[in-house]
């Protein structure tokens, strides 16, 4: 019987390392274009972004799921603009949601490391005459390999976070662990693989993800060997 439920619950793998891939994609852009933006000396944008994080940090990932999806429905302006076409579709709302959920949390991660720049790398650019901006485009790409590892765990919690895309109606790795309960009733055992996936590709995903940070970050063991 076991082996017939998982290759039920297993139809929603696709679905949810998808949804992961292009919902991070997406939050990343989002976050390293907040992160410009909450470093430049613009008070507005500054204060609307942190707005925005404030909105997205503070309130639960369901939530968010459940206004994105189900919230412009109820504006006729939204259903009869060409936009709605992307509105009306669960897999969209529900990618949405993960982005910009992503995005509050990784801007708040990739600004923390900008801000914990050595000050003597952001005199380095102001004696050689780059502008903010300037030096912005060098040392934000540094700050972001150091937040690597913090950004890791992010990535984990996105694609954990697309267990709730089932209660939108996607038929994620959740979505068929549901549908299955609704006709076998065996909530242990169904709702325990599907758990059981969740941990073996988690638990893939970190190993890849220390691989890379060993790789990214191995200019760090060199400066530590020269001093």
């Amino acid at each position: 019987m076991w082996q017939e439920y998982l290759s039920v619950i297993a139809q929603g793998i696709p679905t949810s390392l998808v949804l992961t891939a292009v919902a991070l994609v997406v939050g990343f852009v989002l976050a390293v274009a907040m992160t410009f933006l909450l470093s430049m000396e613009n008070r507005p944008v500054k204060w609307a972004i942190k707005g925005f994080l404030t909105l997205f940090t503070g309130t639960p990932l369901l939530v968010q799921f459940f206004l994105i999806y189900a919230g412009p429905g109820q504006f006729d302006w939204i259903t009869q603009s060409p936009i709605w076409g992307l509105l009306s579709n669960a897999w969209f709302c529900a990618m949405l949601a993960l982005a910009l959920n992503s995005a509050a949390y990784s801007t708040l991660l990739f600004h923390g490391a900008v801000k914990a720049i050595p000050k003597g790398q952001w005199e380095t650019c102001a004696a050689l005459g780059l502008s903010r901006l300037q030096t912005l485009q060098i040392l934000i790409p540094y700050a972001l390999r150091r937040a690597l590892p913090s950004y890791s765990n992010e990535i984990i919690l996105v694609f954990k976070g697309t267990s709730l895309a089932s209660t939108i109606t996607i038929m994620d790795i959740m979505g068929y662990a549901r549908q299955l309960y609704g006709t076998e009733y065996d909530a242990l055992t169904i709702y325990g693989m599907a758990g059981v996936i969740y941990l073996v590709i988690t638990g893939i995903m970190t190993v890849m993800l220390r691989k890379l940070e060993s790789k990214v970050l191995a200019f760090e063991r060199l400066e530590v060997e020269k001093v």
